[in-house]
């Protein structure tokens, strides 16, 4: 049973940073796609970052040059880096991953495992 479990959300003011993690274990796909997603306050689940198994990368704009997706593959973890954090990155934030190698940032539903999600506050 393939299970993802996150970590290291959290407080911090503007422009402060975190890095989140994701622990990754059972899946067994030779082409897979992870990815990091988001919801604030009163808005829909959005896609922030994705990686395949042979690091293709992709960014909402929203994040572009401020956000990193990078995944250790000998630990199995999934990691996003967030720098120059602003009030509108708070929210909960996903880690997923979904079959095959094409990941679709903003198809949300094409992703079938969740992790439980970690808390993000930035303040202003």
């Amino acid at each position: 049973q393939e299970q993802l479990v996150e970590s290291g959300g959290g407080s911090v003011q503007a422009g402060g940073s975190l890095r989140l993690s994701c622990a990754a274990s059972g899946y067994t796909y030779s082409s897979y796609c992870l990815g990091w997603f988001r919801q604030g306050p009163g808005k829909e689940r959005e896609g922030v970052a994705t990686i395949n198994n042979v690091d293709y990368t992709d960014y909402a704009d929203s994040v572009k040059g401020r956000f990193t997706i990078s995944e250790d593959r000998a630990n199995r973890t999934l990691y996003l880096m967030m720098n120059s954090l602003k009030p509108e990155d708070t929210g909960l934030y996903y880690c997923a991953s979904k079959p095959g190698s094409m990941c679709y940032l903003t198809n949300v539903p094409a992703y079938t495992r969740w992790g439980q999600g970690t808390q993000v506050t930035v303040s202003s």
